[in-house]
């Protein structure tokens, strides 16, 4: 396997370079200067394309179609669009970019709605594009490149609520017109900004054709990477290209060869075991192509996953974007929108219309604009001190490093749980037999963990386990009842080592300031 596993636990925050185009040089990430990259960026869900889960919301509004309907029917065309506009200025605005780089990130992806920026005649939308150009001048001022991510593609790539596709079909795939519409869409994305150096790199299609449908248009998607990468270098010969793989972009058997030299392959991580062997398929094309690789999007769980996950992509040379920046009622974003007064009876009224009247729910999208200001947020540090290793609040007993025996762990004990870290010899059992799930890293809205999904290790004199990150020299260990364990902890020039100092079990790691909270 290439050895692109980096010397310390983190790159240094660093601002972006627009001096010259970030490409692919070996197998890695390298920017106009020749420098090593090694990605930090967040992911702009829900502004260019509204996903219902981001605003609470369920079946009957979860495609923005969906959402914009309801909101039709809430407040009458006119007020809608109103709302529509407002929402656009104050979902994402400056004060959103000035505090991710400021929080340490290099770059955001950004999600596009093909019918945000190209009519049903294939022709631009100057106010879809307008905000993109809005985007990528305070980008410019903030030192963050953008990814352009064709999210919603024209007939939609996934045929799922989050590409907005008309009919709940991968059309793009069915009909030749969306194809087309397609190939148009990136020829005009290629031509406006080929010249722009605060662009990163064109991400084609997200997460195309997911289930049954990555195995009937595989040979279909293909095609259509390659035709894109024609067109676009027709007109571009400079910027990244990115390809994403079928199933969510788990799915890589479509690459067996390079399309292009300067490209980077995409892979997205939920709700898994954070360990190498769930990422071994991606790092074999790495090798084998030649090709850098990231994580494209990840994320929507609980602060010990976070870090665990964010480490393993790092160790491995693996840059990555979170996901996303920003929602309504949440814990596993760095921003939490506070639902407004009424807000529930907004949700209600989806399956029921006489939850709220058009009177009644005026204010309360008056008040959701205000609310979605990043200043009226509620700012949830936690989330970056996780993803970035700068003084993270907890880490799993299971996030210790990805370097191996005798590098990040020496136990004389072996064993495990099955399909959790298995390359590894590290005794992970789980604190309460019975009843244990498959996996037991589904957190999706950041809940504690139940007493069957914990997972310890139980470690006898001597043993120990090395913790990757910085800001902090010192840390409470505790065991799996939440009593102090008989440890004692070394700082290493990675982080710290946990040593056992009798027999004992450990559970979490609570590094100086921690408070065993979330």
């Amino acid at each position: 396997m290439t050895d692109l596993m980096i010397a310390t636990p983190a790159f240094e925050p660093r601002p972006a370079s627009f001096d010259g185009f970030v490409h692919a040089q070996d197998a890695r990430l390298v920017d106009g200067s020749g420098r090593e990259l090694l990605l930090r960026g967040v992911g702009l869900g829900n502004w260019m394309l509204p996903e219902g889960y981001m605003w609470k919301f369920g079946p009957g509004a979860e495609s923005p179609r969906e959402i914009e309907r309801l909101t039709e029917r809430l407040l009458g065309a006119a007020e809608a669009e109103r709302f529509w506009e407002g929402f656009r200025t104050n979902f994402i605005a400056e004060a959103d970019i000035a505090l991710i780089a400021a929080s340490g990130f290099d770059h955001v992806r950004l999600p596009i709605n093909s019918r945000v920026i190209q009519d049903e005649n294939g022709d631009p939308i100057e106010a879809g594009y307008a905000m993109i150009d809005r985007l990528i001048e305070w980008c410019r001022e903030h030192k963050l490149w953008v990814m352009l991510d064709l999210h919603g593609a024209p007939g939609g790539q996934t045929g799922t609520n989050i590409d907005d596709s008309p009919h709940n079909l991968p059309e793009l795939f069915m009909e030749p017109r969306y194809r087309e519409l397609t190939v148009r869409l990136w020829q005009d994305l290629a031509t406006r900004y080929r010249d722009e150096t605060v662009v990163l790199g064109y991400d084609l299609l997200n997460e195309p054709l997911p289930n049954e449908w990555q195995h009937t248009y595989a040979d279909s998607l293909t095609e259509l990477y390659r035709d894109l990468t024609r067109e676009i270098r027709a007109v571009d010969p400079d910027h990244l290209i990115v390809y994403e793989g079928a199933h969510w972009a788990t799915n890589w058997d479509i690459f067996t060869e390079v399309w292009d030299d300067n490209s980077l392959l995409q892979f997205h991580k939920y709700w898994s075991s954070p360990d190498t062997e769930s990422i071994s398929a991606f790092l074999e094309v790495r090798d084998r192509l030649g090709l850098p690789i990231y994580m494209g999007e990840g994320g929507e769980n609980t602060l010990e996953w976070l870090y665990a996950a964010f480490r393993l992509y790092e160790s491995h040379g693996i840059g990555w974007n979170f996901w996303p920046w920003k929602k309504i009622d949440t814990r596993t974003s760095a921003a939490s929108i506070i639902a407004p007064e009424g807000w529930d009876r907004v949700i209600a009224s989806i399956s029921d219309p006489s939850a709220i009247t058009p009177a009644e729910a005026k204010p309360v999208f008056e008040d959701l604009l205000d609310a979605m200001r990043i200043e009226n947020c509620r700012w949830q540090p936690e989330v970056i001190a996780a993803l970035l290793a700068s003084h993270p609040a907890v880490l799993p007993v299971w996030g210790y490093g990805y370097r191996g025996a005798g590098e990040s762990y020496s136990i004389a004990a072996t064993g495990g749980v099955e399909a959790i870290r298995a390359g590894d010899t590290v005794p992970l059992r789980w604190a309460s037999d019975g009843d244990n799930p498959a996996n037991p890293f589904e957190q999706m809205d950041g809940r504690v963990y139940d007493i069957a999904e914990e997972l310890v290790v139980d470690l006898s004199e001597g043993d120990w386990l090395e913790y990757e990150f910085t800001g902090a020299a010192a840390a409470h260990v505790v065991d799996g009842e939440g009593r102090d364990a008989a440890v004692r902890v070394e700082q290493t020039a990675r982080g710290i080592r946990v040593i056992a100092t009798g027999e004992t079990t450990v559970s979490r790691i609570y590094p100086s300031g921690g408070d065993k909270t979330w």
